[in-house]
């Protein structure tokens, strides 16, 4: 049975990314496989509207974490999918 982690256990996420997913409610790896990469993006953008929050230390890395696979590894396809999703 796979462990229930902290975040900053998991690949690309260090104490920055960890401490904006607790800011919305996310403590561990199990409540973010539950909420998903586009929707744990959709609500650090809402907590933090007016900042620009690059895809790829947000969005591919929630993914890359999910994955356990660095951010850039996700590959290109899966790239597009999670990014039509937030646009």
């Amino acid at each position: 049975m796979k462990q229930n982690r902290k975040l900053t256990e998991l690949k690309n996420i260090g104490k920055k990314i960890a401490g904006r997913l607790n800011e919305v409610g996310i403590f561990s790896e199990d409540e973010l496989h539950i909420i998903g990469a586009v929707e744990a993006h959709s609500m650090i953008k809402k907590q933090y509207p007016n900042e620009t929050l690059a895809v790829c230390y947000y969005l591919y890395s929630f993914e890359g974490a999910l994955c356990d696979k660095h951010w850039n590894d996700i590959g290109e396809e899966k790239k597009y999918e999670l990014k039509a999703k937030i646009s």
